[in-house]
C-alpha cells in the first residue's frame, strides 16, 4: 500500500447512463461497496473514505484488502496484508445475506497485486449482473509527477488494460492519466483529448486531478471532469503540503456527489470544495494525517467555493 498522495491542491452504457441522470426521485443513501486498505492510525483507502461517505449520509460497506497500524509514508509499519482469496470470501459472505447485488456503486482504489484486481472486477460483474444500474469507479493508484511509478512492476499496464476499460468512473491524476493515454500532455487541449483516448476504452466519467499546464496561473492548478454531457475545469491556490489519503477522499466525493446530483459540474465543485478545505485544516494542523474529523462540517455540506467553467 504505497502512500496515496493528495489530488488536489498539489502536483503530484446503462451503467454510465444512471449515473449521469442521478438519483432523483429514489429514496435513501447510496449503498457502496469500497474495496480498499485500512490503517489503524490515520486516514488512507477506506479509512479515507469511508467517513466522508458516511458523513454525506450514504452506506459503506468497507472491504478490507490490509490492515496496517498506519500507512506506508511513514516507512514503517505493522499488520497484515490480506490475500485476495480471503478478501473474496468476504465479498462473498456479503452476497449470503442477499444484499451484496443491491449496491448501488463499487469503489476501488490501490490494487497492489493482479489476483486483488480480478476479485474487484469479479464483485463488479456480481453486483452489475443483479443491478445493471450500478456504476464502477476506480482510482488506478500508480503514480504522480516528480515520483514516476511507485507500484509493482505490471500492475500499471494492467489497470490499463484490464481494470480501466471496465470502470464507468475514473479519478486519475494528471501523470497517471498521461500513462493510460500513452502520451505525455503540456496543454489543458491535450489533457483533453488524452481524457477522449482514455473514455472510449470504457470509462465514460474521468475525473482528472493535479493538473498542471502552461495556462495556468502561478501557483495554482485545475481538476478536469469529463462526461458525456461536456468538460468542466476548477482552478485553485497550490497549497504547500502533500498529505496521504487525499486521493481516496477525492474519489469517494466525486463518486457520492455525481451518482446523487447526476451533474459531473456540480459534482466537480463540491468534492473540491470539500478536499481544499480538509487540506486547508491539514496544513492549519501541521500535522501529515488529512483531517476529516476536524473538516467533517464542510464534507456534509461543502461551501460553495469554487465555480467549474465549462471547457466544452
Amino acid at each position: 500500500m504505497p502512500p496515496d498522495t493528495a489530488r488536489v491542491g498539489h502536483p503530484t452504457d446503462t451503467a454510465g447512463r444512471r449515473c449521469a441522470a442521478g438519483r432523483s426521485g429514489d429514496d435513501g443513501p447510496v449503498k457502496i461497496l469500497s474495496i480498499q486498505s485500512s490503517v489503524a492510525y490515520g486516514h488512507v483507502g477506506n479509512s479515507a473514505a469511508a467517513f466522508p461517505l458516511q458523513r454525506l449520509g450514504h452506506e459503506v460497506w468497507p472491504v478490507l484488502t490490509v490492515h496496517f497500524s498506519n500507512h506506508t509514508g511513514y516507512g514503517a509499519w505493522r499488520g497484515p496484508m490480506l490475500p485476495a482469496a480471503d478478501v473474496a470470501e468476504v465479498i462473498a459472505g456479503i452476497e449470503d445475506r442477499g444484499v451484496l447485488g443491491s449496491a448501488d456503486a463499487v469503489l476501488s482504489g490501490y490494487q497492489g497485486d493482479p489476483a486483488m484486481g480480478a476479485v474487484i472486477l469479479d464483485a463488479v460483474a456480481t453486483v452489475k449482473a443483479t443491478n445493471p444500474a450500478a456504476v464502477y469507479c476506480c482510482d488506478p493508484v500508480m503514480g504522480d509527477a516528480g515520483r514516476g511509478m511507485f507500484v509493482r512492476p505490471g500492475i500499471p499496464e494492467y489497470l490499463r488494460d484490464t481494470v480501466v476499460p471496465r470502470a464507468d468512473i475514473i479519478t486519475p491524476n494528471h501523470f497517471e492519466l498521461d500513462f493510460l493515454a500513452g502520451r505525455t500532455t503540456n496543454s489543458l487541449a491535450e489533457v483533453l483529448d488524452a481524457v477522449d483516448v482514455v473514455r472510449a476504452t470504457g470509462p465514460r466519467h474521468v475525473l482528472v486531478t493535479s493538473v498542471l499546464h502552461g495556462d495556468l496561473p502561478p501557483d495554482s492548478l485545475e481538476v478536469v471532469a469529463v462526461s458525456d454531457e461536456g468538460a468542466w475545469a476548477v482552478t485553485t491556490p497550490l497549497l504547500p503540503i502533500n498529505p496521504n489519503g487525499g486521493g481516496d477522499v477525492t474519489a469517494a466525493l466525486y463518486l457520492a456527489h455525481l451518482w446523487t446530483t447526476g451533474s459531473p459540474a456540480t459534482a466537480l465543485e463540491r468534492t473540491i470544495a470539500s478536499v481544499y478545505a480538509v487540506l486547508e485544516a491539514t496544513l492549519a494542523a501541521g500535522t501529515r494525517e488529512i483531517q476529516l474529523i476536524a473538516a467533517q462540517d464542510v464534507i456534509a455540506d461543502p461551501p460553495a467555493r469554487f465555480t467549474a467553467r465549462r471547457l466544452r
